[in-house]
């Protein structure tokens, strides 16, 4: 699990750091957004996809990063602990990176699309084990901007684990863990 973690995060600081040519001049702003790392921490707060179903909602922390490459297109990186409100011990990890869209921002709020890929790990209820799958998440986010270098988020995530299982003599599901995010952005640079 910990070469998958550290493959994973190596992946977005490579992602990051080659994204951005070296340039000696700032984008003029009659020219569009100009480009932006922005990192942040979230509460969330998902339906849990085990067992299938389920109403059951885990909620927890986590962290995130996105990256303005030019234009509307970006990178985003997330990371998430849901903890808290567990069933008999069942806990999510996230870990998911992946191309965002931003449309055209309506005054101090901005409207993203993005398709995140990466790992999800359940920790089952009653320690009977645990499990690292894949995970495709697509989302809906809205930005509003407090001010320069400062922003609220509101994320909605609906992720699909394919290849993952169900509970023991039942039927074959997916995993699909979905939920709300709420966050503090502040831009880096």
């Amino acid at each position: 699990m910990d070469s998958i973690k550290r493959s994973f995060w190596l992946a977005v600081l490579a992602s990051l750091l080659f994204a951005h040519p070296a340039i000696g001049q700032a984008v003029p702003a009659g020219f569009g957004p100009a480009k932006g790392l922005w990192a942040g921490v979230e509460y969330s707060n998902m339906r849990a996809g085990f067992p299938y179903g389920s109403d059951q909602r885990l909620w927890g922390i986590g962290g995130f990063a996105n990256y303005h490459l030019s234009g509307n297109l970006g990178v985003a990186g997330e990371a998430r602990f849901l903890r808290f409100d567990s069933w008999n011990g069942e806990t999510e990890d996230h870990y998911l990176a992946g191309p965002r869209y931003g449309f055209p921002r309506f005054g101090r709020v901005q409207p993203f699309a993005q398709c995140l890929l990466g790992i999800g790990r359940l920790q089952y209820p009653f320690q009977i084990g645990s499990g690292t799958y894949f995970a495709v998440a697509p989302g809906g986010e809205i930005s509003y901007r407090l001010s320069r270098r400062w922003a609220l988020r509101g994320l909605y995530e609906y992720q699909i684990w394919p290849g993952s299982p169900n509970a023991a003599n039942q039927p074959q599901h997916t995993i699909t863990p979905s939920g709300f995010h709420v966050g503090v952005a502040f831009r880096v640079r």
